[in-house]
């Protein structure tokens, strides 16, 4: 039976790695095929995409995007506006909010694509009323300028304060209001280094299968 099994697992490592080997083949054929004014183009248009990828990264980081900071309940409204995205957490000086935070000021620092504020709810009366902040913490999704979603508690977290930054991420992310393919992502970075050992693991046991 063992035998059996190390054989179907042995086939599919084979046909992932030839359908892999497939797909490289295609892109060396068509890079082949293209003229010294198609690589200049292909040139041309990469440092183009690379050039708006900076400014609009110059123009996050202008806005306060980068850094996990705590803003006044009169600025709440002028920084839901001035970014597209942007995540706010009611607190007070308790020990979840605490919690909280920690994995923001993470979380700030890998997705510059958003904006992450904090907001002291006792000194904000009108805003908690409006939008109807009872149990802190709470983390307000805003997405152009509109509160869409909310994060209430640790409920959707384990219902316990010591889940991972990579949970509050992928929680996050099923909102929209971050990107799971950053350059900076915790959660995408996890994924790949666990798609790396599988490989490596399904390499070793082919190989020791095969003796």
């Amino acid at each position: 039976m063992d035998e059996i099994v190390s054989q179907i697992l042995e086939k599919q490592v084979l046909s992932a790695a030839k359908a892999v080997e497939d797909k490289l083949d295609e892109k060396i054929a068509a890079l082949d095929r293209l003229d010294p004014d198609d690589i200049e183009a292909l040139r041309e248009r990469r440092i183009q995409q690379m050039r708006r990828a900076a400014e609009r990264r110059a123009k996050w980081r202008a806005l306060g995007h980068g850094e996990y900071t705590e803003v006044p309940e009169k600025e709440f409204f002028a920084a839901a506006k001035a970014s597209e995205r942007l995540v706010c957490h009611f607190y007070r000086d308790n020990w979840p909010c605490k919690v909280v935070d920690k994995h923001l000021s993470i979380l700030a620092k890998q997705h510059v694509e958003t904006r992450f504020i904090k907001v002291h709810a006792e000194k904000a009366p009108f805003l908690t009323e409006k939008l109807r902040i009872v149990v802190l913490p709470t983390l307000a999704i805003v997405k152009n300028a509109k509160v869409e979603d909310y994060v209430v508690g640790f409920d959707e977290l384990g219902g316990k304060d010591d889940f991972s930054t990579e949970d509050l991420e992928e929680r996050l992310a099923k909102s929209q209001v971050i990107s799971l393919d950053g350059e900076g992502s915790a959660y995408a970075s996890k994924q790949a280094a666990a798609t790396k050992r599988s490989v490596r693991q399904s390499g070793t046991g082919d190989s020791s299968d095969s003796e």
